[in-house]
């Protein structure tokens, strides 16, 4: 018996994967820009713990239910992503700074939480708008 709704069972989920992973994407472009300077050689070396974090954000969760839930699925992934990339980063000699923290979970939180929280806004005016065509 699964305990996704009907909805969401529906729905492919490629597009939310694609959403997070373009978060994170960001979050290394960006950043690689604005301290590296070399992307060929900074790309790997710091995309890596927060995509690996992410991933397993998403089989912890199990997002696949339904991805673009804010909570508890969004939040999670956020938060496993952020905590599970610095430590990776961490123990992987790469440094860590306050700062850094800071910028990663703010910057992640806008992205991938936003992308959901502009899904729910859509889903709840598709919901009223057919609640209304009755």
């Amino acid at each position: 018996m699964s305990t996704a709704s009907p909805a969401s069972r529906t729905r492919p989920v490629w597009p939310a994967a694609a959403a997070d992973a373009v978060a994170v994407l960001a979050f290394t472009l960006i950043g690689i820009a604005s301290h590296e300077g070399s992307f060929a050689s900074a790309f790997g070396r710091v995309v890596w713990p927060f995509a690996l974090a992410a991933a397993l954000g998403w089989i912890m969760t199990r997002a696949w239910h339904d991805p673009a839930r804010i909570w508890p699925t969004g939040v999670l992934i956020w938060f496993l992503t952020v905590v599970g990339g610095l430590a990776l980063r961490g123990v992987s000699g790469q440094g860590l700074a306050w700062t850094f923290a800071l910028v990663t979970a703010l910057f992640l939180a806008v992205t991938m939480l936003g992308w959901r929280a502009l899904v729910a806004v859509l889903r709840r005016g598709r919901t009223a708008r057919s609640g209304t065509d009755g």
